[in-house]
C-alpha cells in the first residue's frame, strides 16, 4: 500500500488523480467516449506517450479504470471506468464549470452551456449513461 502525504481527504484524493493528466484522461473516457490509447493520444492537450502509459497504469492500479482486450481488435486494449471512476463525475463537472466561469480563454462548449442551465441534470444524465456503459 502506498503512503499518502497526509490523512487530509483532499490530499489523499490528490495522491490518486491530482497530477496534470489524470483528470484529462478520465474526462476523455467520461465525456468524450474515448476508450483506447491511440484515442487518448489524439486529445488536444497532446500528452506524451510515456506519461500516458504511466497515468493509465496508475489509474488502473487505483481501480479508477479497468483495462480489457478490445472486442473489435484482439491486439488492442480498451479502458473503461469502474464504479470508483464513475463516482468522479460530479467532481469533473464542477471543475469544468469552475474553469469556464473564471477563465475567459476557456469558453463553454455544448456540455458547458448545459451545465450552466442545469448542472444537476447534466450530472444525472451522464451518470445514467456511464452506469449503463460501464456499471
Amino acid at each position: 500500500m502506498k503512503k499518502n502525504r497526509s490523512d487530509c481527504p483532499i490530499s489523499c484524493s490528490l495522491d490518486v488523480f491530482g497530477d496534470k493528466w489524470s483528470l484529462l484522461i478520465i474526462r476523455d473516457i467520461m465525456l468524450r467516449g474515448k476508450l483506447s490509447y491511440s484515442e487518448f493520444l489524439k486529445s488536444e492537450e497532446k500528452i506524451a506517450t510515456n506519461i500516458l502509459v504511466n497515468r493509465l497504469n496508475i489509474l488502473e492500479s487505483e481501480n479508477i479504470l479497468s483495462k480489457s482486450v478490445s472486442p473489435d481488435n484482439k491486439s488492442k486494449f480498451v479502458y473503461s471506468l469502474t464504479k470508483k471512476g464513475i463516482d468522479l463525475l460530479p467532481i469533473v463537472i464542477e471543475i469544468m464549470d469552475w474553469g469556464a466561469k473564471y477563465n475567459e480563454n476557456c469558453p463553454r462548449r455544448e456540455i458547458g452551456k448545459k451545465i450552466q442551465v442545469d448542472k444537476s441534470k447534466v450530472i444525472s444524465d451522464y451518470l445514467d449513461k456511464l452506469t449503463e456503459e460501464f456499471g
